[in-house]
């Protein structure tokens, strides 16, 4: 038994086998960058991929798993739909945290706990990126100064059709003018889910301390909480004597 928190890192991992450019910056997959990263800060971390038996989320894997990180982007319909509900079950009912990066907003999982198309404006010419803390109390800002700026990015902009965050914690503004809800929370059922819009394959951005600072913070706010279960349907018994 250990008291570190359990973190699988799920990556489809088809970018780095098909494209030299993204196998060149995440030789053994953006998946493995992460988990080097998270084990620094003191996790106990294992890894999955798309092309795994069961997508490598068996449900061994998820019970053993206090939070969930998810990178996806070319592949998001090969992904089996009973292995998206197996997740959605652990989250609502178990809860597990869920934590999706970048183009994973167009993942089944996060399109099925949002209830919208999640779809968004994008451009990738490698512009200037700052993620403004706007929650500048959330635990997810620890460590972290006003703001982030990434060198090369991807944009994203609004209008980002999800569902208004439970709480907002970072903005971004990209140097072509847009503005993004680049850091979103929320909660289901039992799980937390942060949405975290930095990472796109072909820029060095899950090499960067702030970007793994915030994700690190994520994952300990995301963890169970471990509260009372809860119960449904029919109580014939009332706590007290009636009448």
């Amino acid at each position: 038994m250990t008291d570190k928190l359990r973190v699988t890192v799920w990556n489809e991992f088809r970018h780095e086998k098909e494209h030299e450019e993204v196998k060149k910056l995440y030789p053994d997959g953006i998946h493995e960058t992460i988990a080097k990263a998270l084990r620094e800060h003191g996790f106990e971390v294992g890894t999955a991929a798309l092309d795994e038996p069961e997508h490598g989320l068996t449900e061994d894997v998820l019970a053993a798993t206090d939070v969930l990180i998810w990178w996806g982007h070319m592949a998001h319909g090969e992904v089996k739909d009973e292995i998206v509900d197996r997740v959605y079950k652990h989250i609502l009912e178990d809860g597990m945290g869920l934590i999706v990066l970048h183009s994973g907003h167009f993942s089944k999982i996060f399109r099925k706990l949002m209830g919208t198309s999640c779809n968004l404006k994008w451009r990738e010419i490698g512009e200037l990126e700052r993620l403004w803390v706007v929650s500048p109390g959330h635990p997810i800002t620890a460590g972290v100064g006003e703001y982030i700026e990434i060198e090369h990015a991807e944009m994203y902009g609004e209008h980002f059709d999800i569902p208004e965050p439970d709480k907002l914690i970072f903005i971004s503004w990209f140097e072509g003018g847009e503005v993004f809800r680049s850091g979103c929370c929320y909660e289901r059922g039992r799980g937390k889910i942060f949405y975290f819009r930095p990472g796109h394959e072909t820029y060095p951005i899950f090499y960067q301390a702030e970007v793994m600072q915030v994700i690190a913070n994520a994952v300990r706010w995301a963890a169970p909480s471990h509260g009372p279960e809860v119960t449904f349907g029919h109580r014939p018994e009332p706590l007290h004597p009636v009448g």
